[in-house]
């Protein structure tokens, strides 16, 4: 059984979303618990930025980067993905993918810019990785969705 590219185009969507919505969700019990690992990656973050720029609290509760807030995002994103594919509202599908890919976008760039790196704790990379694997998942919804972007974005 060979799956056409109309096949693969269908259900595609399913697949990414679905995985990006995993990665968030199952990520939500550490960025809301306050977990060591969280703990380390927000103080590192808010660290580099009161040392660089001088402002202290920007990734620490209730800073604007916070692990709630971003944990919120990422919730929010995921939810839209999954709602999109589940309902009639199917524009709520390229949103999330576009929400994701901002998220994404952040984490991608904090890990290569700032003293995060990319292996943070000894975990050889693999928050970077799914950050990368989630933000590619994020611009294939993106380019697949496109026209109905497009029309969204016409029709304002």
């Amino acid at each position: 059984m060979t799956l056409s590219r109309e096949k693969i185009r269908n259900i595609l969507p399913y697949i990414l979303s679905i995985f990006i919505s995993f990665i968030f969700v199952q990520s939500l019990f550490f960025k809301f618990s306050g977990a060591p690992e969280t703990v380390h990656i927000f103080t590192t973050l808010n660290d580099w930025a009161a040392s660089t720029f001088g402002i202290n609290g920007l990734f620490l509760a209730p800073g604007l980067f916070s692990a709630y807030v971003i944990g919120s995002a990422e919730l929010v994103a995921a939810s839209l993905l999954l709602i999109g594919l589940f309902t009639r509202y199917k524009i709520l599908n390229p949103l999330g993918a576009l929400m994701s890919m901002g998220v994404m976008s952040g984490a991608i760039f904090f890990h290569l810019f700032t003293p995060l790196g990319i292996d943070v704790q000894g975990d050889g990379g693999a928050l970077f990785f799914m950050a990368v694997g989630v933000w590619i998942s994020s611009c294939i919804l993106v380019l697949i969705n496109k026209e109905k972007l497009f029309r969204l974005i016409s029709n304002q």
